[in-house]
């Protein structure tokens, strides 16, 4: 989709609509959605693997199957949103995420579950690459980092409710009925954003002409920038691929997504098992990590979208929220393995993973504004390699586990978030487009 002058009537009119927020709302629930489907899964592990006589080792390759299927899926996933638009896509999504948790609760031993962790993931694949590319047609550049804090924390209010929702529906009905009642949701969802969301604004009846000049911008003359939403231009594979940024954000997204899947996987398992905390003590101690990380997403995206209204440069607003994200999130994690105390514990934990969130908005602003037109592929990119490092997470935590050793996948964690913060200082650049310069405007 090309950018194009349309001589559209000038922005002097009344107050801009908010319709763009109620995309975004929207989206955010999508967000949920995704993140309570793929999480419910770490409340019940105990009891499923009890049932199938499942090791550790076992749970943790269940376990890495959704996000080994969740990284395939991302690249082809966000290609097809930059080239038919996130409405089709999305919708679709909406429906496959809320057929493959009843599958989930249908399984009967280790390969059944492992191929609905593998439908799962696959159906959530791209969801969030599309999303992005959905929302970088409705916001301007500089919202963007406040709008992915927003989404996410979404994503991590799933995290951190998910929890005592399952394990409520747990003692009342067995762990299968937390599929079956998730898995409602995805399908209600598609229905209602296939009503409501346009690919462009310039499509919605209720946006007005101030919104617009808000989300577009102006020409010298007045007149609002718009898109031909009817060209379809050829994904630049070549540029993309061949772009050392591209993979400089891959890798610490990756570095990302490492430390944060441990509470999507195995941290109520350790909560449980390690740190002996009751299923009660669970929904309530054990959500304030979530909490800390949805407080997280909002300061980050908000604080670096202020450093780049301010000073106009995205390299300071991006990089001087997520160096000291990752750096802290490390160091935090430390004390949090070692201390013989279920509250500090917690605590620490609370801490690393706030720092650790304020990395996200700045992480997913960049790809989007690299990517440009084509940020669905780009971040389809980028999610794809956090997938697989989110995979690591998974198998590495479980084998250890496996073997009584409690204490030492947190140090791996730490120098994984050091590294991120070396990859963020020295080679990310912000400002450096992975697509050609004219797909870049709007």
């Amino acid at each position: 989709m090309s950018e194009i002058v349309a001589p559209v009537q000038r922005s002097g009119v009344s107050q801009p609509t908010k319709t763009r927020w109620w995309i975004l709302f929207l989206i955010s629930l999508m967000y949920l959605i995704c993140y309570m489907d793929r999480g419910n899964i770490s409340v019940a592990a105990p009891e499923i693997a009890k049932e199938f006589h499942l090791s550790k080792t076992q749970m943790g390759l269940i376990l890495a199957c959704f996000t080994w299927a969740y990284a395939a899926g991302q690249v082809p996933v966000g290609w097809l949103g930059d080239r038919f638009g996130p409405k089709k896509v999305l919708t679709l999504i909406g429906y496959a995420v809320g057929i493959a948790p009843i599958l989930n609760g249908l399984t009967m031993g280790m390969h059944s579950l492992m191929g609905a962790r593998l439908f799962l993931g696959a159906a959530e694949a791209g969801a969030f690459p599309v999303a992005s590319r959905g929302m970088q047609t409705w916001f301007a550049k500089s919202e963007r980092g406040r709008i992915q804090g927003i989404t996410h924390l979404f994503s991590r209010a799933a995290v951190a409710i998910t929890p005592a929702i399952a394990a409520a529906i747990m003692l009342a009905f067995g762990w299968r009925a937390i599929f079956y009642v998730f898995g409602s949701f995805g399908i209600l969802w598609g229905i209602g954003f296939n009503f409501f969301y346009r690919n462009n604004p310039e499509e919605h009846k209720a946006v007005n002409q101030a919104e617009l000049a808000h989300i577009r911008g102006l020409n010298a003359d007045g007149t609002i920038k718009t898109f031909d939403v009817r060209e379809r231009l050829k994904t630049p594979w070549r540029r993309i691929l061949g772009a050392a940024n591209m993979w400089y954000i891959a890798v610490g997204w990756g570095c990302f997504f490492f430390g944060s899947n441990f509470y999507l996987t195995w941290y109520p398992t350790y909560l449980r098992e390690y740190r002996h905390m009751s299923l009660k003590t669970l929904g309530l101690l054990g959500a304030l990590p979530l909490i800390a990380g949805m407080l997280g997403d909002v300061v980050g995206g908000g604080i670096s979208d202020a450093i780049v209204k301010r000073t106009g440069s995205a390299r300071l607003g991006r990089r001087i929220v997520a160096v000291p994200g990752f750096l802290l999130a490390g160091l935090f994690v430390i004390p949090a393995a070692m201390t013989t105390s279920q509250l500090v514990s917690v605590l620490c934990l609370t801490a690393s993973f706030f720092f650790l969130e304020v990395v996200l908005g700045p992480a997913w602003a960049v790809c989007m504004d690299v990517g440009g037109q084509f940020s669905g592929t780009a971040t389809g990119i980028m999610n794809m390699v956090g997938a697989l490092a989110a995979s690591l997470t998974a198998v590495i935590y479980g084998a250890l586990f496996d073997r009584g050793m409690w204490i030492a996948p947190f140090f791996v964690t730490a120098s994984v978030m050091v590294a991120g913060a070396l990859i963020w200082i020295f080679l990310i650049d912000p400002e450096k487009s992975v697509v050609d310069a004219p797909a870049l405007k709007g």
